[in-house]
């Protein structure tokens, strides 16, 4: 019996497998690289907020030991210091239009009791904005008193968790460098 081809069809090979849709292990290494980015941005905010205030208090350390000016002027640098801590570590739109009572509050909400409304801080708000002559210069234990508030609002700014949309919008560096004018000489 003669031999007759069977009417079979060729071999049929299996379409090649896709990258979609993913397997679930793919979806859960995506999800555990955007945690991680996460972590390291949050991690690295809170790194440069410390590091920004770190710098401000070694500056508000030596106007504090220099000898070379006079308490008005100290008093000038110190407000000049503090607004600019406040604006790199806050949102600037709510702190940059801050003046008089509003800004003692501000400066109130990080440390306890109100130093800065009802205390020392008080003199930030209007003396740097006045003429030497037209006020009595503060005395040395008022200065005293002045540095230790704001070195504890300075600490209190290197612990705050608050939400920091400002520090990244500018370059830190530029705002209180070795290199800058700081504080700006009269």
């Amino acid at each position: 019996m003669p031999a007759t081809p069977l009417p079979l069809k060729d071999i049929h090979l299996p379409e090649a497998i896709g990258w979609w849709p993913l397997a679930p292990g793919w979806w859960i290494l995506l999800l555990l690289i955007g945690l991680l980015i996460f972590a390291v941005v949050i991690w690295l905010r809170r790194l440069a907020r410390q590091a920004f205030v770190k710098h401000a208090q070694k500056i508000l350390l030596s106007l504090k030991t220099t000898s070379e000016k006079d308490n008005y002027q100290k008093l000038c640098e110190l407000s000049v210091l503090l607004r600019r801590v406040a604006i790199t570590v806050s949102p600037e739109e709510e702190v940059a239009s801050l003046t008089g009572s509003a800004w003692l509050a501000y400066l109130d909400n990080s440390v306890d009791e109100l130093p800065f409304s009802k205390g020392i801080g008080a003199c930030l708000a209007e003396d740097p904005y006045r003429q030497p002559h037209w006020q009595l210069p503060l005395a040395e234990s008022e200065i005293a008193a002045l540095f230790h508030l704001c070195e504890q609002w300075l600490k209190s700014q290197k612990k705050s968790r608050t939400k920091n949309k400002s520090l990244y919008k500018k370059k830190p560096h530029t705002l209180l460098s070795p290199n800058s004018d700081f504080p700006p000489r009269r």
